[in-house]
């Protein structure tokens, strides 16, 4: 019988493995090194590492930066856009910088398809879903022609209000497929974002088909090594929304996995606010390439409708992650006689200085080695042993620069990376009226809880908290979700013109087709459920906020429109810090987001300490430019109720945790490292 749950994130540097044994009710978390010209070796060396065989896992979920990587490296294949002729400009157009009129140094976003691979396409549906003009069907053969010439690798179909009616981009994709072939890529603007903005469904569209080749080769390719070696259950793939797909539906909708890597983290941090009854937290993930920052409110993952990569827009559910370039492998540079650290990463190879795989530049994690933040010998869970010297040099030979010995320039590097990172949860938080110094800080990936003391310290954070496997906690995230399939319907409607009645109608067809999707997954009948929300505004107004909805038939009761109106007016007072009640309302999209809930396994609690005293050696650690004998303690040695004070380092095989003075440390019942300033105990 198969026993284990497994997942898997693969980070820049390492990739993550966690595991829970059904029959055991226990955890265990692995890593191993990302291996980037095929990714699936590192996923079988972190998997093997924990597991003896594929065959005893009865559950397998898999988080991917692979489409991301693509896009962000600019790798994708070449795609062909097919437009409505006449409008064909939209995607290049695009829209105006509204946020940024003033930003004297705005770059417009570089479009992923160059004008000369965008063609016109005959044809007309009107707003309301008539045909005004029958689709050219010989330019779209043409264009097939084209696209087999030129060597494109995916065709973008983005036909004017294909929201409202789809048949001419059905159509034009069965004339693509019948002259390129069945398994050329074709991505049509109403399945990837069945949404009324024509610049960003086309924008969604097009990112799908330029991505989507690489993700469906990618896991087709895991898939084979994976059944190859004895498993027997569906891989599992993990969305941009924080749910769940098959494969086979995440190879059918790609654009859904492109921000699969950094979400796990979110859905851990929702679901450790549910243990530990703490409502608002702040998810800080720092690993070796990049630093995520993820918020929970309320309980809940914060989640969009939309999303932006380098300025191009995806209309999909996304948890709201602000990423910035600094993580441990992050280079230290010298730019215009000042400091920089990041964006640019040293990776897996050849890694930092101190990896002895023959990186020279001084990284942050170079840094944390010198001021004696990390154990040498244990990196990694013991599978990579470090070099002090060649950390010592390569940041001695930085701090020439500044005329700083190394000691003082490892911890400038650490300040400009705390304050880098720092401004990432202002620009999360802050710019959305959300105040920092009211939640906890939740600290994990690789490097997170190294830093995370420093940043609450300089964000007003009283709490900081250390979850059990830190480096591998959006890994365990991904075993606490549920599928997910969301559905959208574009729904134009003043207050006063609304049919409470036909909104229930559309919200139940919305309902019964993804209970009826659930089945494909693999979801018993009383597993599945569903949540809808609609888009609501402001009469004349642009903008718009999803409000959620009370089950499918509250559009039919009385007061619908007096408590739809109110809900909105109290999110737009929150988000905006203002509000209009009574004023005219237009309700935009409906939405509906159908589960599936495969079960997930419980907390382990942690073993109860009988007494005061664990293991511990002193080390010199270095703190304000001046070395403190620090508590240095494994991690395992420390058992429910242990506290103590700092300076500390408190070690693990997925993470380091550093403790300044003026902190202290306890442990709760689930194992999670609580730490927090003395003048807020």
């Amino acid at each position: 019988m198969a026993r284990y749950r497994v997942s898997m994130d693969i980070g820049g540097t390492f990739t993550d493995v966690v595991t829970y044994d059904d029959e055991a009710g226990v955890f265990a978390a692995s890593k191993a090194s990302t291996t980037p010209d095929d990714l699936s070796e590192g996923v079988l060396a972190g998997l093997t590492s924990i597991v003896d065989s594929p065959g005893d896992i009865g559950f397998l979920v898999h988080g991917t930066t692979q489409g991301l990587n693509a896009f962000l490296e600019r790798r994708g294949v070449p795609v062909l856009l097919l437009g409505t002729a006449g409008v064909e400009d939209s995607y290049h157009i695009a829209r105006g910088p509204r946020t940024r009129l003033y930003d004297l140094h705005y770059r417009k976003p570089e479009p992923l398809v160059p004008r000369r691979d965008v063609v016109g396409i005959g044809g007309r549906i009107a707003p309301d879903g008539t045909e005004l003009t029958p689709l050219d069907e010989e330019a779209v053969r043409d264009a097939a022609k084209t696209a087999r010439g030129r060597g494109h690798g995916a065709i973008a179909i983005a036909l004017l209000f294909s929201y409202a009616n789809p048949a001419h981009e059905l159509r034009a994709r069965e004339i693509v497929l019948d002259e390129l072939g069945e398994d050329f890529t074709v991505s049509l603007s109403h399945e990837a974002a069945k949404e009324w903005r024509e610049y960003e469904r086309t924008s969604s569209a097009v990112i799908e088909a330029y991505t989507g080749p690489i993700v469906r080769n990618y896991l087709s390719h895991l898939e084979v090594r994976l059944r190859d070696g004895g498993l027997d259950v569906p891989l599992h793939v993990m969305q941009s929304s924080g749910g769940i797909l098959t494969a086979d539906s995440a190879r059918a909708r790609p654009l859904q996995t492109l921000l699969s890597g950094p979400v796990g983290g979110a859905i851990a941090g929702a679901e450790l606010s549910r243990i530990s009854d703490r409502p608002h937290l702040i998810g800080i993930d720092m690993g070796g390439t990049s630093f995520d920052v993820s918020l929970i409110v309320d309980g809940e993952p914060d989640v969009s409708a939309e999303a932006h990569l380098e300025g191009l827009p995806m209309l999909m559910s996304v948890v709201n992650i602000h990423t910035v370039g600094a993580g441990g492998g992050s280079v230290a540079w010298v730019e215009a006689g000042g400091l920089r650290v990041g964006p640019r990463s040293a990776g897996a190879r050849p890694g930092p200085a101190c990896y002895g795989r023959g990186g020279t530049e001084p990284t942050v994690t170079d840094a944390n080695l010198v001021l004696g933040r990390i154990d040498p010998e244990g990196f990694a869970g013991g599978q990579l042993t470090l070099d002090p010297e060649s950390a010592f040099t390569a940041v001695r030979e930085l701090g020439r620069t500044f005329d700083l010995d190394a000691v003082a320039m490892a911890e400038g590097i650490c300040d400009v990376a705390n304050s880098k990172m720092a401004q990432a949860i202002r620009t999360i938080t802050v710019s959305r009226g959300i105040e920092p110094r009211d939640s906890s800080l939740v600290a994990f990936g690789g490097a997170g809880p190294m830093h995370a003391v420093f940043l609450a310290r300089e964000l007003g954070i009283a709490e900081t908290i250390v979850p059990r496997f830190p480096g591998a906690f959006s890994a365990w995230g991904m075993l606490q979700t549920k599928i997910r399939k969301d559905f959208t319907e574009p729904y134009f409607f003043l207050d006063e013109d609304l049919d409470g009645a036909d909104l229930s109608a559309v919200l139940t067809r919305l309902e019964d087709h993804g209970l009826s999707t659930l089945g494909e997954e693999g979801v018993g009948r009383d597993h599945r459920s569903v949540a809808h929300s609609v888009d609501i505004r402001y009469a004349a107004q642009e903008y718009t906020l999803t409000v959620p909805l009370i089950g499918k038939d509250e559009p039919s009761t009385p007061d619908f429109l007096k408590t739809i109106a109110e809900r909105f007016a109290e999110m737009h007072q929150s988000r905006y810090g203002h509000a209009n009640l009574g004023a005219p309302i237009e309700f935009v999209t409906v939405r509906s987001a159908a589960f599936g809930d495969l079960g997930r396994p419980e907390p382990q609690k942690w073993p109860q300490a009988q007494s005061s005293e664990f293991p511990y050696e002193t080390k010199p650690v270095v703190f304000g430019g001046t070395p403190r004998d620090s508590v240095v303690v494994r991690r395992d040695d420390l058992l429910a109720g242990h506290a103590f004070q700092g300076p500390a380092v408190i070690l693990e095989d997925t993470a380091t945790t550093v403790v300044p003075p003026e902190y202290s440390v306890s442990v709760d019942e689930i194992g999670s490292l609580i730490i927090r300033a003395k003048e807020a105990q």
